[in-house]
């Protein structure tokens, strides 16, 4: 299945999709993949500021517990609280459903050293 070109990758599989001055943050198919069932999620709090490269919360598995970063800068404006008693929804949607957090920009310059799709699909097949 191909990734959704409309936003850009990280190579620590975090998808970032922009609408304006708004970041939403999920993580890609291949890391649910990799991660199997997702169990539990923690973001940081709404009003919490990050930099880029910042980690801004984890997605525990029965596997592993990973870190999630955002490769931009900004200020987190929402939570997704549906993954609090549901966070299988990551593993049903991780494009749609399964978003983390969103955030309002104020440095989008790490964009520019992300994957589109294609190239985050040819670097993990």
């Amino acid at each position: 299945m191909a990734s959704p070109t409309d936003r850009k990758y990280s190579e620590s599989h975090e998808w970032h999709k922009v609408d304006g001055d708004t970041l939403v943050l999920g993580i890609s198919r291949f890391a649910v993949d990799a991660l199997t069932d997702i169990t539990y999620v923690q973001m940081k709090k709404v009003g919490t500021r990050f930099k880029a490269g910042d980690v801004v919360g984890e997605v525990e598995s029965v596997k592993t517990t990973s870190d999630i970063y955002a490769f931009v800068g900004g200020e987190i404006t929402e939570v997704n609280g549906a993954l609090t008693d549901n966070p299988g929804l990551i593993n049903e949607d991780p494009y749609g459903k399964g978003w983390l957090l969103k955030a309002k920009i104020t440095d989008a310059s790490g964009l520019a050293k992300l994957m589109d799709g294609g190239a985050y699909d040819k670097a993990h097949p």
